[in-house]
């Protein structure tokens, strides 16, 4: 005896960017009655929080832990980061 094996049907999902929100209910009309189309939603925009992100946190890690620094320009940044003596060599070599 056979066993039959069913698939199951292959669906796709598509995404639609609205910028006109007024339209939204009209437009989620339109594409239900396209043939084959079986559900339209709306799926909520989530607001952005950056002080949620990793990189906001680790920027206040970096604050309370006093891993700030401040430079008066990119010439005394490139000072505090090589030294003024290599600062000045290069300095010298790119004149």
């Amino acid at each position: 005896m056979a066993t039959k094996t069913t698939q199951a049907p292959a669906t796709a999902q598509l995404l639609v960017s609205i910028s006109d929100l007024s339209m939204l209910n009209d437009i989620k009309k339109a594409i239900s009655m396209l043939k084959g189309v079986t559900t339209v939603k709306k799926q909520k925009q989530k607001e952005f929080d950056i002080t949620k992100t990793k990189g906001f946190q680790e920027a206040l890690d970096d604050v309370k832990h006093g891993r700030v620094y401040h430079a008066e320009s990119v010439d005394d940044m490139f000072k505090q980061i090589l030294g003024e003596e290599a600062f000045n060599k290069i300095r010298r070599s790119n004149v």
